[in-house]
């Protein structure tokens, strides 16, 4: 068995690019994401690996073309390895987007199809044809990818985080609270399941609810420098808050109002 270098991965655009199984882009940031998993002769070929690493770094710095040679090279050395298709299908759909060609959507349409050939279950793949169907007016297939999804995986929650995301995106925070309560129901230990509930809590205002969850999220998955972030700074302002409502019971406690007089 081989080690294999720690890879590194950014995001772009709602969708991500996989260096090898495990390692990703992230959405909402430029998250640098690091695994070092073993290599052996039944898992990610070593040359492949490296072919995708190179390329996400490319995808990386915006150079899309470069990085397309290095992902087309995967999938011809390994015909069957979902991420090289993945990765071609997330750097093909940029590219539609940035040039708003019809004909590149298609294939990275196509691609994405290619990628859920060989692994039915790939999270990332599932999320960029979902966002694919979206940028091409066409967000009723969108939903019922996802909801296909996770129809046929009862017990799983990852479709569920998915479909709460296209939820939330749409408009619809109260379904998407739903189902992101339905995937934690389902497996307690998801981090990416408590974190994406902790931030639709959050902007909804139940601040307490949220820092609670940021903190079962952070537990889960310590390497997460963004959720610490979240969990001090909402702290100090729960903790601020409540010194301001102490401040303000002793000052009324100091001024009682005249008798008959209500303060609403």
């Amino acid at each position: 068995m081989l080690p294999q270098d720690a890879l590194t991965a950014t995001q772009s655009g709602g969708k991500s690019v996989r260096t090898a199984s495990g390692s990703r882009f992230r959405r909402a940031a430029l998250i640098l994401i690091a695994t070092a998993p073993l290599l052996t002769s039944a898992g990610c070929h070593w040359t492949t690996s490296g072919k995708n690493a190179a390329g996400a770094q490319l995808h990386q710095q915006g150079q899309y073309t470069a990085a397309l040679q290095q992902f087309q090279q995967v999938v011809a050395e390994d015909p069957s390895n979902p991420d090289g298709y993945y990765n071609l299908a997330a750097t093909t759909h940029r590219l539609a987007k940035q040039r708003s060609d019809d004909g590149l959507y298609r294939n990275a349409e196509a691609l994405y199809n290619q990628c859920l050939d060989h692994d039915p279950n790939h999270v990332e793949c599932h999320r960029g044809l979902a966002v694919l169907l979206m940028d091409t007016g066409r967000p009723d297939r969108a939903f019922a990818l996802m909801k296909n999804w996770a129809s046929q995986n009862p017990m799983a929650s990852e479709p569920r985080v998915e479909l709460a995301r296209l939820y939330e995106e749409t408009g619809e925070p109260a379904t998407a609270l739903k189902y992101l309560e339905d995937a934690v129901q389902m497996d307690a230990n998801n981090s990416r399941a408590w974190l994406a509930l902790a931030r639709l809590r959050e902007s909804s205002g139940d601040l307490a609810q949220a820092l609670q969850n940021y903190q079962r999220a952070l537990a889960l998955n310590n390497t997460q420098p963004m959720v610490a972030e979240r969990v001090a700074a909402l702290s100090r302002q729960l903790n601020s808050n409540l010194d301001a409502a102490r401040t303000n019971a002793a000052s009324q406690i100091a001024n009682p109002l005249p008798y008959g007089t209500t303060r609403y």
